[in-house]
């Protein structure tokens, strides 16, 4: 009996292997895949000069930041699916209810993006940004944001096909928005193809049309495949489901107050460095898309992790919700060590992506890159861990707690180093990213610990 159980047990853990796999490597291609998306914008601005670049940088520090925490107060629709499809109950309408509230929301939290991206100069200059760049920054992000509703809706929509088993439509649909923004960039910042020549607000433009056509994609993908076309998730669109959109407000809001408390504090570093010199913000805007392009992988699992996660906790099997989890926080430390390693071994190459790292008039540039990718590499152990274990807790629908671990770990510790050692002693730029990297521990230390301990807390007990 015993041998009968032990191989029943490597059987469930290979299974759920096979199962987070198949789930996983699709969403971390398709995250991964986004961020080259947004690397195509960086590529072409990063040639207009380091003005134009630090400006970009600030305008999508700010605009990336509203996004990315509407999009975790929408994504929880994930979560909301795979329970109801643990369930088995009624999953279709139950499904296209949860869908349909996402929508809304998606649209209601893109207009309050644009909102705030209106008053983006007001807000660089509060900052204390250099006043030229700040006027670049702002008419930027007059621009961009009308990419904000369509890039939400997109979330929605992509946390959808994935938790139907379809992951790959949001690999194959994030692929080829990459040749769509190549492509509009290349006509409109040098104006090729009879195209004018816009400069910085064409690399705005070409986010706009990128995010159009995303969504796009989306609904001719959903309307062609069978399964999902039978969940008719655009149907009765006008009819609210208002204790389904409470529920998803209720769970969703700090999912974004922790993404926000996390991405606040990158944001928040490149104004630091803003103050700190152009070009050593230059330079962080580089290794934080490199750190950024390793950290998709992790989160693309963390993603898997809610949605395997919500399936088994949905069914009532609470065995079944730790492999899950264990699985996903496994798959997350063996790619961490890949990615620190390629930053210390081949970090020239990495910066080679966005810019020319050889080239004269980048050599400041490039040193303070390369001093920034050596805490990077430091802290993608951690930074794996915590993005794990948060979406994890969030399949359990555990999200008001790990909230107060974000926000206490970033502002506290996080910001708090970043400040003294970046203003206060001479490590300068160097010292903004050792209080990224502490943000980091704390958060990873403290997350861990809640799901350690998620039997004796009842968090993995359907409710």
């Amino acid at each position: 009996m015993s041998d009968a159980n032990t191989l029943e047990r490597n059987s469930a853990w290979r299974g759920e292997i096979r199962a987070t796999f198949k789930l996983g490597w699709p969403l971390a291609a398709a995250n991964l895949l986004q961020m080259l998306v947004h690397a195509v914008d960086v590529i072409f601005v990063a040639r207009l000069g380091e003005l134009e670049l630090a400006a970009a940088a600030l305008a999508i520090a700010l605009f990336g930041l509203i996004m990315w925490a509407f999009s975790g107060l929408t994504g929880m629709v994930a979560a909301l699916i795979a329970e109801e499809l643990g369930q088995r109950r009624h999953s279709v309408r139950e499904v296209r209810r949860s869908v349909r509230m996402g929508l809304w929301l998606a649209v209601v939290c893109g207009i309050a993006g644009m909102l705030v991206c209106l008053s983006g100069e007001s807000l660089m200059r509060a900052t204390g940004q250099d006043p030229a760049i700040s006027t670049m920054a702002g008419r930027f992000l007059t621009i961009i944001m009308w990419a904000m509703v369509p890039m939400i809706i997109a979330n929605v929509l992509r946390s959808f096909v994935s938790a139907l088993g379809r992951p790959v439509f949001a690999t194959a649909i994030t692929a080829s928005a990459i040749g769509v923004s190549a492509l509009a960039n290349y006509m409109l910042v040098f104006g090729h193809f009879g195209a004018p020549a816009l400069g910085l607000d064409g690399s705005a433009l070409a986010s706009v049309l990128t995010a159009s056509f995303i969504v796009l994609a989306y609904v001719i993908a959903i309307g062609t495949d069978r399964r999902l076309r039978r969940y008719r998730i655009f149907g009765n669109w006008w009819r609210p489901e208002w204790s389904r959109l409470r529920e998803l407000v209720r769970l969703g809001t700090p999912v974004a107050l922790t993404i926000l408390a996390e991405a606040g504090l990158f944001s928040a570093a490149a104004f630091l460095m803003g103050r700190i010199g152009p070009v050593e913000l230059a330079g962080h805007t580089i290794a934080l898309q490199i750190a950024a392009l390793a950290f998709q992988i992790p989160f693309g699992i963390g993603q898997a992790a809610t949605i395997r996660v919500g399936y088994h906790y949905g069914a009532g099997d609470r065995d079944a919700v730790g492999r899950a989890g264990w699985v996903a926080i496994g798959m997350a430390m063996a790619f961490a060590a890949v990615s620190a390693s390629a930053m210390v071994l081949w970090p020239m190459a990495m910066l080679g992506i966005y810019i020319d790292p050889y080239a004269p008039a980048n050599a400041a540039l490039v040193g303070f890159a390369l001093q920034f990718l050596i805490v990077a590499a430091a802290f993608q152990f951690v930074d794996g861990l915590q993005a794990v274990a948060a979406g994890a807790l969030r399949g359990v629908q555990d999200t008001r707690i790990p909230m107060l671990f974000a926000v206490f770990s970033y502002w506290v510790p996080g910001m708090g180093v970043s400040v003294l050692l970046g203003f206060y002693t001479p490590l300068a730029g160097v010292g903004v990213w050792l209080g990224l990297a502490a943000g980091l521990v704390v958060a990873s230390i403290l997350l861990l610990g809640r799901w350690m301990r998620r039997d004796r807390l009842n968090l993995d007990r359907h409710r």
